[in-house]
């Protein structure tokens, strides 16, 4: 064939396939969809085109009340719905359309929750300014795997190291930061917030710069959801071996593997754990199972005791271990919890056992519940107390 038949087919195969992408994109007649759309006084609209629908609400945690807000049809098939103005938080919502959840397709940003996937919003000029990528100077997360012998397989971990560790050659303390039940490695990065807490509050010298340990508490699990070689399963909220005493006799596996690899500083006065809900739970045993190892200890929303059914050494001389640990000394006991939290109660009984053993500790109460908006400004209010 000429070279001016096959220049002719090129051009010909390229202007099909350029008309076939325009075809792609919204037609210009169409009006744009914003959603959601963040006004100036802090109130929000979010907006669905569902011409065909009977009727159309939205969920979330923006709302004061736990039913859906209704949406109203506009013109064009368009439904929206206007918030009051909201405080400064990271909001997380979703649309029902007929009975049937749904996301919003002009929203590309979502947070998966055990096995919900949920779209999130920011709105900024407070609290959540911490949780934004800001222009300061950031950390690295990497993904990495170790070994656990104990657990007969290789895990995935999530590991934060402060802006400037590659270029120095000076060691870190670290924070042991551990999720609740149905979470995995990755929920106090995707859902805390955590590395952007961290970059704001080192960069606004109000925590110092330190090495954050993000493990997976699921010890059935190599890895979080789609991330080991169980391919892309759904995501359960309750393993084998979830708060039976597994995960606190196979830790110190965690401790060794950060402090083989990375510039630590692997003394007490260089460690603190931390954790929500289960990870609370498994903080607080974690800090007495190892009594001299964490000077720095936080409970937030945390789980107290194990089921009654549970049989485990770990759990076994409560009350002589706190003693052994209250001996011991620490830098910082730090307890926090929602006065909404269904785990209230277990928290006030514990704190009266602490209070009888004359244990001290910080204690930290807020509005609301059992929620990520709490853990987040727990996780805040935390960091700066730390290895100071």
């Amino acid at each position: 064939m000429p070279f001016s038949q096959i220049l002719a087919a090129l051009l010909a195969l390229f202007f099909t396939l350029h008309v076939q992408a325009q075809e792609n994109l919204p037609s210009g007649q169409r009006k744009e969809i914003i959603s959601p759309e963040i006004h100036a006084d802090n109130s929000v609209t979010f907006r669905l085109m569902a011409p065909n629908a009977n009727q159309v609400s939205v969920t979330g945690d923006f709302l004061a009340q736990e039913e859906p807000a209704k949406m109203t049809n506009n013109a064009g098939g368009v439904w929206s719905y206007t918030t009051r103005p909201l405080p400064s938080e990271l909001y997380t919502y979703a649309f029902n359309v007929d009975g049937l959840t749904v996301n919003d397709p002009n929203n590309v940003y979502y947070r998966r929750d055990v096995a919900s996937v949920l779209n999130v919003l920011l709105v900024g000029g407070g609290q959540a300014d911490l949780y934004k990528v800001n222009r300061v100077p950031h950390g690295t997360v990497a993904k990495r795997w170790y070994e656990s012998p104990g657990n007969h397989m290789t895990r995935r971990i999530t590991i934060y190291t402060p802006p400037g560790y590659e270029e120095s050659n000076k060691s870190y303390p670290v924070l042991y930061l551990l999720h609740g039940m149905g979470g995995d490695e990755e929920a106090w990065m995707t859902l805390g917030r955590a590395s952007q807490i961290l970059d704001n509050l080192i960069a606004q010298n109000k925590a110092e710069p330190m090495i954050v340990l993000m493990p997976n508490g699921n010890v059935a699990q190599e890895a979080a959801p789609g991330e080991s070689s169980l391919g892309f399963h759904k995501p359960q909220f309750q393993l084998p071996h979830t708060m039976d005493g597994k995960y606190e006799e196979t830790f110190h596996e965690i401790i060794r593997f950060v402090e083989s690899q990375y510039r630590t500083i692997p003394e007490k006065k260089g460690r603190a754990i931390a954790g929500l809900s289960m990870g609370g739970f498994h903080t607080l045993h974690i800090s007495r199972y190892y009594p001299d190892t964490f000077d720095y200890i936080g409970l937030f929303s945390a789980a107290i005791m194990p089921d009654e059914k549970v049989q485990s050494k770990v759990y076994d001389r409560f009350d002589q271990t706190l003693a052994v640990q209250k001996e011991n000394g620490f830098e910082l006991y730090w307890i926090a919890i929602g006065k909404d939290d269904f785990l209230y109660q277990a928290n006030a009984d514990f704190r009266k056992k602490l209070d009888v053993m004359d244990f001290p500790y910080i204690y930290r109460e807020s509005e609301g519940g059992h929620t990520w908006r709490n853990w987040r400004i727990y996780l805040s209010e935390f960091l700066p107390l730390l290895f100071k």
